[in-house]
């Protein structure tokens, strides 16, 4: 005999504060309804409801549409603009490692100093330079 075994079917309630906190980041231009739906798991429907409900930029009688080519392209700018600062990042990393490299070598093998150390005094030739 087999058990007879039903489904389940929870639902999510939600505040009113966090539907309107979702509206409010996708009024601010932060999200998008795919970026949120995404974040927070929420059905599309769902956020669409909330921002018919809760916006105060939609009125009665309007549609909400979103283009998903708009919305892919501002992620695929921003994509490249992540790699173009961790590019420059890097070449800065990279010169900040040569010059410091430079500031050993010069005290190892010169016996310059070339670091700022706080803790110490002026020398006395620039004193006196500043004094002329």
């Amino acid at each position: 005999m087999k058990a007879n075994i039903r489904s389940i079917r929870k639902q999510r309630r939600y505040s009113e504060e966090f539907k309107k906190s979702v509206v409010s980041d996708y009024e601010s231009g932060k999200f998008s309804v795919l970026q949120l739906e995404k974040l927070h798991g929420v059905g599309n429907p769902t956020i669409y409801s909330w921002i018919y409900k809760y916006s105060k930029f939609n009125q009665s009688g309007y549609r909400v549409v979103e283009k998903k080519v708009s919305t892919m392209s501002k992620v695929k700018d921003l994509e490249n603009k992540i790699k173009e600062l961790e590019g420059l990042i890097g070449r800065k990393q990279i010169q900040i490692d040569y010059l410091e490299t430079m500031m050993e070598v010069a005290k190892e093998e010169l016996d310059i100093d070339i670091k700022k150390n706080f803790n110490t005094s002026q020398s006395k030739s620039s004193k006196a330079g500043k004094q002329k």
